[in-house]
């Protein structure tokens, strides 16, 4: 039986070959932060996007709210400063209002946009005014027009 000084492993490995598995090592880890940082960003993103539109949602559902409220004829200021409280409670700085405008109603919800979403100039889709009324910057606002 023959016995060897040295393992196997190091007699096939030269010292040319120590270096280049460290540097493939380095790039691997390196690869893998790169990946790991794109999907935080993505998390982060996801979940702002998620905090908006649940904002959009519950002043969707306060205006809709208000509207119908308002096409009784006994409802008043009253009604509009009880959903103005929901508006509040549930929205940073919300308020709730009803605006007339050339025979249409509009049922407006405000609320101060959260500071990391996109400026009023970056977004492309964002309607000129509200309900009649432009929105100041830093606001977000959803209107709902109906008939009395």
């Amino acid at each position: 039986m023959r016995r060897y000084s040295q393992s196997r492993w190091s007699r096939r490995s030269g010292s040319k070959r120590c270096g280049s598995t460290l540097i493939e090592v380095m790039l691997a880890v390196v690869l893998m932060a790169v990946t790991a940082l794109g999907l935080i960003a993505g998390q982060v993103w996801s979940a702002r996007e998620a905090r908006a539109m649940a904002m959009r949602e519950h002043a969707a559902w306060i205006a809709d709210s208000v509207a119908e409220t308002m096409r009784e004829p006994s409802a008043g200021d009253s009604a509009i400063r009880q959903w103005s409280v929901h508006a509040a409670a549930l929205l940073p700085q919300g308020q709730a209002s009803v605006a007339d405008s050339g025979g249409v109603s509009f049922a407006r919800v405000t609320w101060a946009s959260v500071r990391d979403m996109p400026g009023a100039d970056d977004v492309i889709d964002k309607p000129e005014s509200c309900g009649g009324v432009d929105v100041p910057a830093g606001s977000s606002c959803v209107a709902l027009a109906f008939a009395k």
